[in-house]
């Protein structure tokens, strides 16, 4: 029996799929019901793009995403949030880390914002003290060591024949090497995405097909969050 299983970027099909949806990213998130949902009936909609056989079976849906460090102030809450995917039936987590940075753009900002000041001969210290306190610069959050999970799963489930084809929901370039050797142990390699456009050059290339993510399947797999 053929055989598929999912391996799902979150922070990808969140941003994705919340703009698709037009719903604002910080107000979107993931149904793990929803998407595990929709990989079950892949099989009967997919002409051919997961098995040329209608009887194939769905193993899981493997869930990549990042995770605050225990003494962020967002843990707790996203804790309970993980705690509630994982007990999602066909739903296994992997978790790398969030980081926490300074804005890129905020040097080169604050740089423009100095010689501004001495341009209109204002204090300069005087000048940022009263900046800082009207405008507050959010730190940039991005993922760290999704991508390594994602790439080492596909790889090793490959060697191990877990699957004939792996469906990943994804578009980013740095998986290009591990989706080429998946390919290279005779496995083939299902991109899905909610907008063909956010799919790398490279990925589409390899991919033995691209999927997209009709408007009314993706509204079972992110929705917006309650108040």
């Amino acid at each position: 029996m053929s055989v598929y299983a999912g391996f799902v970027d979150a922070g990808f099909l969140q941003a994705e799929g919340a703009r698709k949806l037009k719903i604002k990213r910080g107000e979107a998130r993931l149904d793990a019901l929803g998407v595990v949902e929709w990989f079950k009936k892949l099989r009967e909609n997919s002409d051919d793009a997961i098995s040329s056989a209608r009887h194939a079976e769905f193993l899981r849906a493997y869930w990549y995403d990042g995770a605050f460090s225990p003494g962020h102030e967002g843990y707790k809450k996203q804790s309970r949030y993980f705690d509630a995917l994982a007990a999602t039936a066909g739903v296994q987590m992997r978790l790398g880390n969030i980081s926490e940075q300074r804005p890129s753009y905020e040097p080169e900002l604050r740089v423009a914002l100095k010689r501004t000041a001495g341009a209109l001969g204002i204090d300069e210290r005087e000048f940022f003290e009263e900046f800082d306190q009207h405008w507050e610069f959010r730190r940039e959050r991005k993922q760290k060591g999704v991508d390594t999970l994602i790439a080492l799963d596909m790889v090793r489930f490959a060697s191990q024949k877990a699957f004939n084809t792996a469906v990943l929901i994804s578009g980013d370039q740095d998986l290009a090497g591990a989706v080429q050797t998946t390919q290279d142990m005779g496995r083939r390699v299902v991109i899905v995405t909610p907008n063909e456009g956010s799919v790398s050059k490279d990925l589409k290339k390899l991919a033995d097909a691209v999927i997209g993510i009709s408007q009314k399947d993706l509204k079972t797999m992110v929705v917006k969050r309650h108040h």
